[in-house]
């Protein structure tokens, strides 16, 4: 099981995600608590080092912005929150995941036919695009149109949750934020926790 610890916002959150065996860590450009600058991004990156794959989070972002940032921190992978056309995540210079929200409007046949390496499936928005933190019915999920190879499931996951959430959806990966923070920071006890029971939900 993949795992993304997303939000990384100081050099112990990045080193618990590494250390942790997190296969990506992702940085917020878009309005949010978490949003970071591009320097500092680049900094964490650096730090992280090679064998952890680094997402940015964007919303609606212009494709020169989204370039820049991408070329400086060194991103492998860009996440396109917003109301991104197919058209635009063409022109994206790495990888692209893109995020829905399971009550977007749209079918899965309809999400899952964008290009994008990845479908990021999350819970309704709250304050900020991205997820509330709330857990949906997973078992929408078990339809034929969802292409669980290139299904990155996120929304309400926590170190308590994961296994069940493996079990049941089987996702390429998981994709967690506030579910291993404590007052609003990244806990390195959750982030172990729940890399290891999501990576571990599979194993007799």
């Amino acid at each position: 099981m993949n795992v993304k610890i997303c939000g990384i916002m100081s050099f112990e959150a990045a080193s618990w995600a590494r250390e942790a065996g997190a296969d990506m860590i992702g940085f917020v450009f878009a309005q949010s608590s978490r949003k970071i600058p591009a320097e500092f991004a680049r900094q964490l990156a650096e730090a992280v080092g090679p064998h952890v794959k680094k997402v940015g989070v964007f919303v609606n972002e212009t494709e020169e912005a989204i370039r820049s940032i991408a070329a400086e921190v060194g991103l492998d992978y860009i996440q396109l929150h917003g109301d991104e056309t197919a058209d635009f995540a063409g022109k994206m210079p790495v990888p692209v995941i893109k995020a829905f929200s399971v009550k977007d409007g749209l079918s899965f046949k309809e999400m899952f036919a964008f290009p994008a390496d990845y479908i990021l499936i999350d819970s309704p928005p709250a304050q900020y695009r991205g997820g509330s933190g709330q857990v949906f019915d997973w078992s929408v999920l078990d339809d034929p149109d969802v292409d669980k190879s290139r299904l990155i499931l996120a929304g309400g996951l926590n170190p308590d949750n994961i296994k069940e959430a493996v079990q049941s959806v089987g996702p390429f990966a998981v994709d967690i934020s506030s579910g291993v923070e404590t007052d609003g920071r990244k806990d390195e006890v959750k982030i172990f926790q729940f890399v290891q029971r999501a990576k571990g939900a599979n194993k007799a």
